[in-house]
């Protein structure tokens, strides 16, 4: 059974920063491309950045310069760190598979920035 368990957001002040985790198992973590996704309210799940698995990583627009993305293969985990966080970045977090198709979609990471 695939599981994407997120963790590590928060509520944060403008400018201030957060680092999120996911651990993945029941797939081989090794062969896939792991991308971070978010939500906010109201909104459609959107790509924040995606990791490769020979260690290339491409990033939203809006995320260039403030986030990075890496990967622990050995412990099948991906982190989020996140820098300069604007009251915009306010979202529940995902990771997944880089897809369509994708695994089931974990319970996610709620970050909220204020202003």
């Amino acid at each position: 059974e695939v599981q994407l368990m997120e963790s590590g957001g928060g509520l944060v002040q403008a400018g201030g920063s957060l680092r999120l985790s996911c651990a993945a198992s029941g797939f081989n973590f090794d062969d896939y491309a792991i991308g971070w996704f978010r939500q906010a309210p109201g909104k459609e799940r959107e790509g924040v950045s995606c990791s490769s698995s020979t260690g290339d990583t491409s990033y939203m627009q809006n995320v260039k310069g403030r986030f990075t993305a890496s990967r622990d293969d050995a412990w099948k985990t991906v982190y989020l760190q996140m820098n300069s966080l604007k009251p915009e970045d306010t979202a529940v977090y995902y990771c997944n598979i880089d897809g369509p198709p994708f695994y089931s979609w974990g319970q996610g990471t709620q970050v909220t920035v204020s202003s």
